[in-house]
């Protein structure tokens, strides 16, 4: 079978010059407005003991949310697949106007909703319109107790269009005028888009050619690092000012919210982690053996391992397609028909090309009850690993997406759940595919990066922001300071088991400048150690596990974290004794890396 590496968006609208999307666009900012007034009208008083006109609000809410959601994904994903669309650009500024316009009008029906009485409250989540959706109403009632006023509120959604937004927009501009010059085997000069040069610079298996990407790697954004520090600045600034205005007294509140779990579930984690880091840094100790060096560098990390005759595992497009299918099919059949047809239906956009961003993700679509998923695919083991990890989130969106448009919002770090498992699925499969112990020592290193990653770089993003947070509440931090705090970051995450680090790492990587959200980092490493348990809960279920697995991605949007555990795995995330068993299942493939690479230790 056949995919095509490009993606279709035109099912959603044609174009962003469409009549289609400017109707849409020209339809929500007259519909706003008149919604804001039948809230500003609404009278809970009044309006009970059935509560009608609130379902009628609640209602238009769950059908502009997913709309301008929707419209928004569309002109994003234009602008990820041509960093330079222009006309895309401008879209993105109006629909971060809709996005702040529909935030301020309805402040004042989450305020009102904050002062309904506590009796009155129980009976209207007793009645049957409201009782299936009383956890995210409540969350939504908890969290207008801590609104300003209307008016405080329409100002700081105002400024945050050019001011928190805007910065992130900003920083999007200055990586799609990255460009990275290499020479080709033909000894022509090539430019590569960053996405395209940092995939090469980790996969490609020649230490100098990795070396020599790293070195413009970071020119090409040490070159640059004032704009860069600038735009994080402003926007951690803008976080803490508005966080302060909220009165939020830890930079911590809102991301573990965000996550719905609690402080003693993270410090858990982290501990469990920081506990149980020497096999890793055995592993990078033996790889480094392998490939000939004392110690590893920032970039040899993720370098393919081939020992004896085994040459680098390389899957096409196509091929990668046909495995995850294959492998998904073991554990789920429906998972393995979903991917089946996104890929069918072109829902991925994975073309190596100039003019992408870099990075990937995968983007829901509400309305059409479908994902897009972007990335630059290579041929690599990791590539389809991480192509699985999208099509994962995508199948956790299209089981949720008859549910109640209020309930299919889940957290940051369960959304990472359903990605990392079906990656998890993939990298164990490509393992047991092997046919000799070399094969089987490459696999088994691309599978462990996987972890490091989770465990040693997400770490280090974590400690980073961390501290950088603590520093930026007493002023701005200087590119040279975030340089020294990254580099340190990464020296405590990693144990100091590096030849050398990535100081620009704080440029270079997307996730710091999301103004939706700060700390997408923890997630990552939440989601794979809870996807672990689910991983080995589907090994001892087998033919039960389907069912019970879409149950979980379905309770993911109306549950707190630490009570979905309970519910679906009994496991307590508080306790450090949860995450060290899912760390184990690691340490078992770092000891199979170290049993089969002995022998192939250079004199």
């Amino acid at each position: 079978m056949s995919y095509s590496m490009k993606w279709n968006l035109e099912s959603i609208y044609p174009s962003v010059n469409s009549t289609e999307l400017e109707e849409a666009l020209s339809k929500w900012e007259k519909q706003i407005p008149e919604l804001g007034q039948t809230i500003a009208a609404w009278d809970p008083e009044q309006d009970k003991p059935d509560y009608n006109k609130m379902k009628l609000i609640l209602d238009s809410l769950n059908n502009l949310q997913p709309e301008i959601s929707e419209a928004g994904m569309f002109i994003n994903g234009t602008l990820s697949a041509d960093v330079n669309n222009g006309k895309a650009k401008t879209l993105l500024g109006r629909i971060s106007v809709l996005y702040s316009e529909l935030s301020t009008v309805t402040v004042p029906f989450y305020k009102k909703l904050a002062l309904v009485s506590d009796e009155d409250w129980q009976s209207l989540l007793s009645l049957p319109e409201f009782e299936e959706f009383a956890f995210n109403l409540n969350e939504d009632r908890e969290d207008a107790k801590k609104l300003l006023s209307e008016k405080e509120e329409a100002l700081l959604s105002k400024l945050a269009v050019d001011g928190f937004q805007g910065w992130e927009q900003h920083y999007d501009t200055l990586v799609s005028k990255i460009e990275i010059s290499v020479t080709d085997k033909e000894g022509q000069e090539q430019l590569l888009s960053a996405g395209q040069a940092e995939n090469r610079m980790y996969n490609d298996p020649n230490p100098d050619v990795r070396a020599s990407l790293f070195s413009k790697w970071e020119s090409a954004w040490g070159n640059q690092a004032d704009l860069y520090a600038d735009t994080l600045n402003h926007l951690a600034g803008f976080r803490l000012t508005d966080y302060k205005a909220h009165g939020i007294d830890s930079f911590l509140e809102k991301p573990l919210k965000a996550s719905r779990m609690k402080k003693e579930t993270l410090d858990a984690m982290w501990q469990a982690i920081t506990d149980n880091k020497d096999p890793f840094t055995s592993y990078l100790s033996r790889k480094a053996a392998l490939l000939g060096k004392d110690k590893l560098g920032w970039q040899d990390v993720e370098a393919p391992v081939t020992v004896g005759n085994s040459e680098p595992k390389s899957y096409t497009f196509d091929e990668g397609a046909a495995f995850i299918i294959e492998n998904f099919r073991k554990f789920s059949e429906k998972m393995a028909d979903f991917a089946k047809m996104a890929f069918e239906n072109r829902w991925i956009e994975a073309e190596d090309r100039p003019g992408k961003a870099p990075g990937g993700y995968c983007a829901e679509l509400p309305v059409s009850k479908e994902s897009r998923i972007f990335m630059t695919y290579s041929n690599s083991p990791g590539e389809v690993a991480t192509l699985a990890h999208e099509l994962g989130h995508a199948f956790h969106n299209h089981v949720i997406f008859d549910l109640p448009y209020l309930k299919q919002h889940f957290a940051m770090n369960v959304a990472e759940t359903a990605s990392t498992f079906a990656e998890l699925v993939v990298s164990d499969a490509t393992v047991k595919s092997a046919t000799s112990n070399e094969d089987k020592i490459a696999l088994l290193d691309t599978k462990i990066q996987n972890s490091l990653a989770m465990f040693l770089n997400i770490h280090a993003r974590f400690i980073f922001e961390s501290n950088f947070y603590r520093e930026r509440e007493k002023g701005l931090v200087s590119a040279e300071r975030l340089n020294e705090l990254m580099e340190e970051a990464q020296k405590e995450a990693y144990q100091d088991s590096l030849a050398s680090y990535h100081p620009s790492f704080w440029a270079s990587k997307l996730h710091f400048y999301i103004s939706g959200i700060s700390f997408y980092n923890f997630p990552y490493t939440f989601g794979y150690l809870f996807s672990l348990g689910i991983y080995a809960q589907a090994l001892e279920s087998g033919s039960n596990f389907e069912d019970q697995y879409i149950a979980l991605l379905q309770d993911t949007g109306s549950m707190n974290t630490e009570d979905l555990a309970k519910k679906h795995l009994n496991v307590d995330l508080t306790s450090t004794d949860f995450w060290v068993k899912g760390i184990n299942i690691i340490k078992e493939d770092i000891q199979t890396f170290i049993e089969l690479t002995e022998s192939y230790i250079p004199e």
